[in-house]
């Protein structure tokens, strides 16, 4: 027996879940059917015992309860096997158990066999109110499973007009008195309106059952909501509490230094650099609060432009080699000539975020910053022999806030370097490889595929969405390979490319 089919805007989900609780709902109706059933089977054999041959009254009776038996076979397998299964194991059970249910009504239905112009007209009464009074019972107790209710409905009606044909056609050879007819014409009416009747009932309660398994759906959708709202509220009170601790450190060292300067002028050549020092560190903090802000509102531009690579890179060199040569580091670039597709911009601000970490975690040794072609595309390299990452954090240094334990130089900054830059190379589609060795070095590998300019803002639109719904992985949107022990970072200073 195939279940109902759903409406088409119910999806496949939901239209499983809801069969699946119409089913469960039938089965919670068949004891108290069973019972009503058993009952009346006595009933009518004390009625027709004086007027029916015992042999057809008791063959009725056993046929009728070796049915009921077998019917409360299935309730306890229900019962014990499949009451606390899920929607398929209940639409399955139905599926190899139907016959039952209209084996039961034909069972009934023949008892016309007994009674239809065979007793007196008070007991012929009594049965036809007794099988009015099941059928009813059935088009409520069934409706929630609409196939089932029109099949014990149609087998009911069936059996008993057939029962009926054989008393007026055969027996009686169309002779019989014409209350036979209005008898037939109501029987057939009342097999209509039950089954209109159970199709209404049904109707209402699978209207419920979408109502509820939207209203669970929508409930869980405010939990979830609810606790990415709690979640953000709570990251963003940490960072707060970071951002506090951070930048209190350097502008408590611009006070000290003024007021140095301010008591001892002549040492102006010594707490000016330290003052350009401290400056510099407020304003790298800014930079990436503001680019963090930028990217959570989804008001980022993209200019997406072609641009020479290896100006980009030289453009860099410019601004880091200093930083680097006043640690005591190799700073080497090598680009090679040719043009990109992106936001330079943002490419930029993505290279000077890895050159920059390399140069921070740097403390023996130097950097290498290079443009190769390959056949995927042209890509940037930024090599050092650092600190390195250990491999149980190379992923999580891409998400916010995270700073590995134990990194000298982790207390300068939030930790939101290497996320923005997941972020920023997720919207311009330039995916990321990593490959690092703990006290050897790491190396960034940056693929620059041409970025189409619509893809880029749908998916920065999209991010922002995912932001806000508490579902956003920058790790997972990045092509961010894992390599901790597949690539050895350079021990010498910059090598060569």
């Amino acid at each position: 027996m195939k279940p109902d089919t759903a409406p088409s805007s119910v999806t496949p989900a939901e239209g499983l879940w809801v069969e699946g609780e119409l089913v469960r709902d039938l089965m919670r109706t068949q004891r108290n059917t069973q019972s009503l059933g058993l009952l009346l089977v006595p009933v009518l054999l004390a009625m027709l015992w004086q007027d029916v041959p015992k042999a057809g009254l008791l063959s009725w009776a056993l046929f009728t309860t070796t049915i009921a038996a077998v019917r409360f076979a299935v309730l306890r397998m229900y019962l014990r096997d499949v009451e606390n299964a899920g929607a398929e194991a209940h639409i399955a059970f139905l599926h190899r158990w139907w016959p039952v249910w209209p084996a039961s009504s034909v069972a009934w239905g023949l008892s016309t066999l007994l009674f239809f112009d065979r007793v007196p007209l008070q007991d012929q009464f009594v049965c036809w109110l007794a099988l009015a009074g099941l059928a009813m019972f059935a088009s409520v107790t069934l409706s929630s499973h609409l196939a089932t209710m029109r099949l014990c409905l149609d087998a009911l009606a069936v059996s008993a007009l057939a029962a009926m044909a054989w008393r007026m056609g055969v027996e009686l050879r169309l002779a019989g008195p014409v209350q036979h007819w209005w008898i037939v014409i109501l029987l057939l009416v009342f097999w209509q309106v039950l089954r209109l009747t159970g199709l209404r009932q049904h109707l209402t309660l699978r209207k419920n059952y979408e109502l509820q398994y939207r209203n669970n759906q929508l409930i869980d959708s405010l939990t979830r909501q609810t606790q990415a709202a709690l979640d953000a509220v709570e990251i963003k009170n940490r960072f707060l509490a970071s951002a506090a601790h951070d930048i209190r450190q350097p502008v408590h060292a611009l006070g000290l230094y003024a007021d140095w300067l301010g008591s001892e002028p002549e040492m102006v050549h010594e707490i000016a650099p330290k003052i350009v020092d401290a400056t510099k560190a407020v304003n790298t903090l800014f930079d990436s609060l503001f680019d963090l802000a930028r990217l959570d509102s989804g008001k980022i531009r993209l200019t997406i432009e072609p641009m020479r690579l290896d100006k980009l890179l030289h453009d860099l060199e410019l601004q880091y080699r200093p930083l680097a040569e006043a640690k005591g580091l190799a700073f080497r670039v090598h680009a090679v000539p040719g043009t990109v597709t992106s936001d330079p911009i943002l490419l930029q601000r993505i290279v000077g975020n890895l050159i920059s970490n390399a140069v921070k975690y740097t403390h023996r040794g130097g950097v290498l910053v290079a443009a190769r072609a390959t056949s995927r595309g042209p890509r940037i390299e930024i090599w050092d022999t650092g600190v390195g990452i250990p491999a149980e954090h190379q992923r999580e240094v891409f998400r916010e806030f995270f700073k590995v334990p134990g990194h000298a130089g982790t207390e300068d900054g939030f930790g939101l370097g290497l996320y923005i830059v997941a972020r920023l190379c997720h919207i311009l589609g330039h995916p990321l490889d990593l490959s690092s060795r703990p006290g050897r070095g790491t190396v960034f590998r940056l693929l620059v595929t041409p970025t189409d300019a619509a893809q880029a803002i749908y998916r920065a639109a999209s991010a922002v969405d995912r932001l806000r719904q508490g579902r956003l992985d920058p790790v997972g949107q990045l092509s961010v390979e894992r390599r901790g022990a597949g690539v050895q970072a350079p021990q010498q200073p910059a090598p060569q490319a």
